[in-house]
């Protein structure tokens, strides 16, 4: 009887390992170009969290015609490496649009004066955006901010209802309102 318990045991341990295993390959173990990061924010009684993949210029050009990074007028991951994934604890205003409580993908495409900000249902590596998928659009306007490196996802405009979702890197920022109730 002991030595089935210690099979058994053992037997339980490697299929942790195994799967352990397999996660740490999935999710490309090491040092990335673009480190994952993560902000989370509460607005009055909602929870909203956000986590993306953070790319560097590193002399590149982004936001421009024929651009290497995020070319204006196409559809861009919001980041690097896995699509961001924005998480809202309570149902919230995005923008002008209602959304759900639940976590979707944050895409959006750049323009010279205004962004599109898509909040889209599917989950996914990289570019894999299906427009089918699309829970909501809104536009909001390009502002000015400090000269970024690295892009980077903050909140700031907080009050017991409200907050900016900002998207900034160079000197580009955009601002989406969450509004809840």
């Amino acid at each position: 009887m002991k030595t089935f318990l210690k099979i058994g045991v053992l037997a339980a341990f490697a299929l942790l390992l195994t799967s352990e295993l397999t996660i740490a390959q999935e999710r490309g173990g090491g040092v990335r170009p673009s480190p994952n990061a993560a902000n989370s924010q509460n607005i009055g009684a909602t929870v909203v969290n956000v986590t993306y993949g953070r790319p560097a210029l590193k002399g590149r050009t982004h936001f421009a015609n024929g651009s290497q990074l995020a070319p204006l007028g196409r559809v861009w991951r919001t980041g690097a490496n896995e699509s961001t994934a924005i998480t809202f604890s309570t149902d919230v205003m995005f923008g002008d649009q209602e959304i759900p409580a639940g976590t979707y993908s944050l895409y959006s495409i750049p323009g010279e004066n205004e962004w599109t900000i898509i909040i889209n249902e599917k989950l996914s590596w990289g570019t894999q955006y299906d427009e089918a998928m699309d829970v909501a659009r809104t536009t909001v306007a390009v502002g000015e901010g400090s000269n970024l490196e690295w892009f980077e996802i903050y909140f700031d405009t907080l009050s017991a209802e409200k907050a900016h979702l900002n998207l900034h890197w160079g000197t580009t920022k955009v601002a989406i309102p969450i509004t809840v109730e």
